[in-house]
């Protein structure tokens, strides 16, 4: 029996988790058990797909890896920032002397912004009710 090797690597942002898998291969990627041909079929804009490739991108392994990941909440900005977190220590899980790399580029940073708690007596986090002098 075969032994899969499998890396593996969990992102968050805002309230997006991703835990992404990356498999040696050609490239194939999988969100949510569905096949994509590339990140632009998933997250359609050009900027999300750029930031979803960048890990691959630094460190010179574009396509030579399988990604099979699953995306929970959050929106398609949230989604791709925990994956782009999630495949960085699924590259650092391969590969250690990539740590330098992937630093330099800020790819290892978990992003701390979250949303702020709506307050009572506020109509969203900080936004008062209009005044009435009157």
């Amino acid at each position: 029996m075969t032994e899969k090797v499998d890396y593996y690597g969990t992102g968050r942002r805002k309230t997006s988790v991703a835990r992404v898998h990356l498999r040696p291969g050609n490239g194939k990627i999988v969100i949510n058990d569905k096949t994509y041909d590339s990140f632009k079929e998933y997250f359609q804009r050009d900027t999300l797909v750029m930031e979803a490739n960048k890990p691959f991108v630094v460190t010179n392994t574009i396509g030579q890896f399988d990604v099979i990941c699953r995306l929970n909440g959050g929106g398609l900005s949230g989604q791709v920032g925990a994956l782009k977190l999630g495949v960085a220590r699924a590259l650092l899980n391969f590969n250690d002397s990539l740590r330098k790399t992937l630093r330099e580029n800020g790819l290892l940073t978990r992003d701390p912004r979250m949303v702020e708690r709506k307050k009572y007596g506020k109509k969203k986090a900080r936004r008062s009710p209009q005044f009435s002098k009157r």
